[in-house]
């Protein structure tokens, strides 16, 4: 690709010990039809496997000495990047063939549009659930929502509350614009909060239902369950301090704060059973973890 060209869409993906699944994600992606760079941001990997990336123009890497966070690693991609668009993309996501020269032509087709995710599935080809999401408030927590607004009759993109962080495109000017992810969290939540303030800056998110994308999910931070768990309490506390607590007021805050802790117990333990039972569920699908 010409230096001096402004590719199309900047790839960032962030890894850590992510195994196997991160050569094919990346091969997944030097395979697109589109102007592109992608901009592989480790996080301190022991596993080996950035080392093993084919050598390609188009494919730089940012190496962190350790593991500062996901939405760190991001804001490092995208200050690196040059394209005019965003993909954010997991290290476990397989795109499949003309998957960025479709998210462009939708994302173009739309200007209101501050997200645009895809239908991620799983290793089996389940939906998941992720896609479609309700951003938390303190009145959502007592209902359950999929966080799903409409479809666009015109597009059929399905406009959502929230979208997952494994696949997110955004233009450049919108993720600036609203100061890319909150470095105040450490895994989990950071998407939520991104696309909270999407929202409030006045864009629109949306999947596309019709571009299917395999999310292995979690292949690095199924060797930690309990701490991974432990993070997505501590994000979700502080995403609903931001963004909450004015509507709690001091009395109400307090005892959120105890129902989220007094929670974690148990969803550690089923994070950890879950862990295992995922571990062997990839292995009989061929997945290396």
């Amino acid at each position: 690709m010409n230096e001096a060209r402004r590719p199309t869409v900047s790839v960032v993906v962030v890894s850590h010990d992510s195994g196997p699944a991160l050569l094919e994600c990346v091969d997944r992606v030097l395979a697109q039809d589109l102007d592109f760079e992608l901009l592989l941001v480790d996080n301190g990997s022991a596993d080996g496997m950035p080392q093993q990336l084919p050598a390609d123009p188009r494919l730089r890497r940012i190496d962190n000495p350790g593991n500062p966070g996901f939405a760190v690693a991001c804001n490092q991609g995208a200050r690196a990047a040059r394209g005019d668009a965003l993909l954010f993309l997991n290290p476990d996501c397989l795109l499949p063939a003309g998957a960025l020269r479709r998210l462009a032509g939708r994302a173009a087709a739309d200007a209101s549009l501050g997200i645009l995710g895809a239908h991620l599935l799983e290793a089996d080809g389940r939906p998941q659930p992720a896609a479609r999401r309700a951003l938390p408030t303190v009145a959502g927590l007592l209902r359950r929502s999929d966080g799903r607004l409409g479809v666009d009759p015109a597009s059929g993109l399905e406009w959502v509350e929230a979208t997952s962080g494994a696949l997110m495109w955004m233009p450049r000017a919108v993720f600036e614009r609203v100061g890319g992810f909150d470095e105040g969290y450490r895994l989990h939540c950071e998407d939520l909060d991104l696309c909270r303030r999407v929202r409030d800056g006045g864009w629109r998110i949306a999947i596309d239902p019709g571009l299917d994308v395999v999310h292995l999910k979690g292949l690095s931070s199924r060797r930690r369950p309990v701490w991974v768990e432990w993070q997505k309490h501590r994000g979700m506390l502080r995403y609903l301090r931001k963004f909450e607590r004015d509507r709690l007021g001091r009395i109400a805050y307090p005892w959120l704060w105890c129902a989220v802790w007094l929670r974690f117990p148990l969803a550690a333990a089923r994070a950890w059973w879950s862990a295992r039972r995922g571990a062997g569920t990839l292995e009989r699908h061929g997945v290396a973890h």
